[in-house]
């Protein structure tokens, strides 16, 4: 069991990058014109232009906190770090939850705007499954 938590968490830093670039929604001005896919890093792209605070939040909860604990999470199934630091690395996972509700958020609102089609993408499924299971390898390896 051991063995497949490690495996589980370190192929999450694969997974994660690649959640990142695969299209979280498709959007456009009605269904007419075509829909463009917005990724979190096209996403961010546009937001570092408009809004720099939020691009930063946005950054930090999307891609620094998941990766960061990630990597924290394998330090400490490796032996490489002590398993006090496990309250702080599942915080930093519900940080990441957080990004997964605001984009939710984000498709329910455009979606009641009627001018503005937005279809939700595969991208969005595989970065909340990529949470979800980080949640659940912090929840399994704090039982250990």
């Amino acid at each position: 069991m051991r063995l497949l938590l490690k495996l589980s968490n370190l192929s999450l830093l694969v997974l994660f990058p690649f959640a990142w670039f695969a299209p979280l929604m498709r959007a456009g001005l009605l269904p007419l014109f075509g829909l463009s896919e917005i990724s979190i890093v096209s996403g961010l792209q546009s937001l570092w232009h408009t809004d720099v605070a939020l691009a930063l939040l946005v950054t930090f909860l999307a891609i620094f906190a998941p990766y960061m604990k990630v990597i924290g999470l394998a330090l400490i199934q490796f032996g490489l770090m002590r398993r006090k630091v496990l309250p702080v690395l599942e915080w930093l996972g519900k940080l990441a939850m957080a990004d997964v509700f605001l984009i939710a958020l984000y498709i329910v609102l455009v979606k009641g705007a009627g001018h503005v089609t937005v279809e939700t993408g595969w991208g969005l499924y595989l970065f909340t499954a990529c949470v979800l299971a980080s949640l659940a390898i912090s929840h399994l390896t704090r039982k250990r």
